[in-house]
This record gives C-alpha cells, sequence and structure tokens, in this order.
C-alpha cells in the first residue's frame, strides 16, 4: 500500500494512487460530484463497505466531509463509527486489483477485503 496523503486526523484517508483514480472517474461521469463512503450490514463479515459517488447537494449537515485535490469525500457519521482512519488505496494489479480498504476499525476482515467485522 503506498502512503496516504493526508495527516491522521482525517476521518477518510486516501492514497495518491486512490485520489488518481477518483479523479479520472469522476471526468468520466462528466459532472462536480462528491464520493461518498459508508458501510451497511451484510457481506460475508458482517458489514460491507459503500463507495459510490454523488451530487454535492446530497451532503447533509451530519455528514463529514473531507476534501481531497477538487473534491470532497463525505460519510455520515454512523459509518464513520466503523471505518474512522480508514485508508483508501487502489492497484492496477491483475489479480487482486481494483480500490481497497485499509480500516483500523477492523478486527477481522474477508478474503475478498470489502467486508469487516469490528
Amino acid at each position: 500500500m503506498t502512503q496516504a496523503t493526508q495527516t491522521p486526523t482525517q476521518g477518510v484517508q486516501m492514497t495518491e494512487a486512490a485520489i488518481k483514480q477518483v479523479q479520472f472517474l469522476r471526468e468520466k461521469q462528466g459532472k462536480d460530484l462528491c464520493l461518498r463512503v459508508g458501510v451497511r450490514q451484510g457481506g460475508c463479515s458482517g458489514m460491507s463497505y459503500l463507495m459510490d459517488f454523488a451530487d454535492p447537494s446530497t451532503i447533509r449537515e451530519d455528514d463529514e466531509a473531507f476534501d481531497y485535490q477538487g473534491f470532497k469525500v463525505v460519510c455520515d457519521r454512523k459509518s464513520l463509527l466503523y471505518i474512522y482512519g480508514l485508508v483508501l488505496d487502489y492497484t492496477d494489479d491483475l489479480i487482486g486489483g481494483g480500490f481497497q480498504f485499509t480500516n483500523p476499525q477492523a478486527t477481522q476482515t474477508c478474503g475478498c477485503g470489502k467486508s469487516f467485522t469490528t
């Protein structure tokens, strides 16, 4: 994993590779979008990660927003309890490539890395 670009005071951290990939995907959408991350019940370990683009007008007053080189990463406070300190990375490896979640709150993760237990 590459180094996260923000200090640990950010609730959600991103590596340079993840920032570049998110910026690339945003540009393909052709709109000014924020990245919403969170969790939901489900997945093979109990909770699974959510990540999708959202219109900035959907940012709620009780959301936490983190600025990253021209876009915002947004997370609802309930999800942030489970992922505070999360590092989002990206790799283009043929096997195991894509976005990678490193969650200091997780006590166990599934083999695919997309779900966890706290």
